[in-house]
């Protein structure tokens, strides 16, 4: 018999999340009937062990990494193992290894997206601290799809960056502390669940792809327009979807971004390249000295000093580049992406 309630929770945080989960777990009645699915950003070495300890002391809704292919159950909590995707499936879960979303595996988009099309009104979509964006494109997905969205209110979340962008961006349902989130998911899930809204066309695309980790590109064509950018992830063509919120993109093989996680990844690839730069231009520069003092001429001992000194000067110049915190060239776009994370911001949203 199919549920009359909102019985499927999917939340979704990053930095602070640890404590954040504990207050908000902490506060649910034992018996409540919900499966509770977290997505909570690992990094792919970490063994999950450290939330798993934290949310093993609620024992009665046995916390565990969830399983490829394991059923949904109530009054029982799933985390996604780390470096995987958690998808939520009819009545089960997928756990794949797909392309990372906003640079992260596991993905809070994904997972809201695979819930959202798979049960429609019966979700509740929680964002709860983290930097960034990721969870704004799922909080809309949801939405679109009849489910319930809730955001912690950035003053009282330890990183206000992905509940800020939850307000900026998607029409959010209800915006609460952590202490008031408890009784509040409590009364939600006891409620009917409304009237499931047609699956958007997009939302379902988007879901396929996570599943499938390679997509066709007659598939994305039909999510936006190619523009001139590479993807960071495979170098691939990127596509910018213009649907409600922020622009986001996406490439063929599943990689997806927003503008800032695109912008920090592109970030982090200068840096690499830099870095790869600075390595070659020492190892020119060691070995045109070398070269210089087996020279078997004076005019060739000249020319290859002359190349090391010019060599040491683009070694100088890269390293200013890498190791100079105070450059505020419009063009250091690391630099532009680390003061815009760190910048303090106000939410557009005043719910």
């Amino acid at each position: 018999m199919a549920s009359t309630g909102r019985d499927v929770i999917v939340i979704g945080t990053s930095a602070g999340g640890l404590e954040a989960l504990d207050q908000l777990i902490g506060q649910l009645p034992t018996d409540l009937p919900a499966s509770i699915v977290i997505i909570q950003h690992m990094d792919p070495g970490n063994s999950g062990e450290p939330l798993l300890r934290r949310l093993g002391r609620y024992q009665a809704f046995h916390p565990k990494l969830a399983e490829d292919g394991e059923r949904l159950k109530p009054r029982q909590i799933y985390i996604a193992p780390p470096g995987n995707h958690l998808l939520v499936k009819k009545g089960k879960m997928l756990v794949k290894k797909g392309a990372a979303e906003n640079r992260h595996r596991p993905g809070i988009d994904p997972c809201f997206r695979s819930a959202a099309v798979s049960h429609g009104s019966r979700v509740i979509a929680v964002v709860l601290t983290g930097m960034l964006d990721d969870g704004t494109a799922g909080l809309i997905a949801v939405k679109r799809c009849g489910g319930v969205t809730i955001v912690q209110d950035p003053r009282d979340a330890a990183y206000s960056g992905m509940p800020l962008s939850a307000l900026d961006n998607a029409n959010v349902d209800f915006c609460v502390s952590i202490d008031e989130m408890g009784p509040l998911l409590t009364t939600l899930v006891s409620q009917p669940h409304g009237k499931t809204q047609a699956i958007p066309s997009d939302i379902r695309t988007e879901a396929a792809i996570a599943e499938r980790v390679l997509s066709d590109i007659s598939q994305v064509n039909g999510l936006g327009e190619q523009v001139p950018y590479n993807c960071p992830g495979c170098g691939g063509v990127l596509w910018k979807m213009d649907g409600a919120g922020e622009k986001r993109y996406r490439c063929h093989t599943g990689h997806s971004y927003s503008g800032l996680s695109l912008l920090a990844s592109q970030s982090e690839k200068i840096e690499e390249m830099l870095w790869i730069s600075l390595r070659m231009f020492e190892e020119r520069k060691n070995l045109l000295t070398s070269m210089s003092e087996d020279a078997a001429t004076a005019a060739l001992r000249r020319k290859n000093r002359r190349l090391a000194r010019e060599t040491q000067g683009y070694i100088d110049r890269v390293r200013a580049m890498l190791l100079d915190p105070r450059s505020d060239s419009p063009d250091d776009t690391l630099t532009h992406v680390k003061a815009l994370m760190a910048e303090p911001r106000q939410a557009k949203s005043t719910r």
